[in-house]
């Protein structure tokens, strides 16, 4: 059961994944032994996948982000989804409910490159039309869930 100390830690972990369990302990008044013990549980029980600095993609030359809506037969949604997770330039997959069945965040170096990602999901058996928008401008993108109000 993740208690208000679990949330406290994991807000830390957040704002910054390079805090030391001292760090974290003097932050939050408890023991270090305390915040090691809850930072591992969290961990055992899949609640932290990983530890990974938040990138800038624009920086680092993906400044072109596709929302991919994908309508699929539904016998085959399932492995479109999973053949899509495995590309690299797919961030997010998610099946929803709605005109489409599985939405696509993704983000791309050139239209050139969106082009051939879109044909190749078009490609897949199953799959019956896709509808690509593309972000004009970035308002919010935050990969952290604030869990504290």
């Amino acid at each position: 059961m993740i208690d208000d100390l679990d949330i406290k830690i994991i807000s830390l972990l957040q704002k910054n994944a390079r805090l030391s369990y001292r760090e974290i302990a003097r932050e939050l008044n408890v023991a270090v032994g305390t915040v090691y013990n809850r930072i591992k549980k969290l961990e055992d029980g899949g609640v932290i996948k990983g530890y990974a600095p938040v990138l800038d993609y624009e920086k680092l030359g993906f400044g072109l982000t596709a929302i991919i809506g994908i309508k699929a037969q539904g016998r085959k949604i399932t492995e479109i989804e999973r053949q899509i997770a495995k590309k690299a330039r797919a961030m997010m997959v998610y099946d929803i409910t709605g005109e489409f069945d599985i939405i696509v965040v993704a983000k791309f170096k050139s239209r050139e490159e969106m082009n051939s990602f879109v044909k190749w999901i078009l490609s897949l058996d199953g799959v019956e039309k896709t509808n690509t928008s593309v972000v004009m401008q970035v308002i919010k993108e935050e990969p952290r869930l604030s869990l504290e109000d």
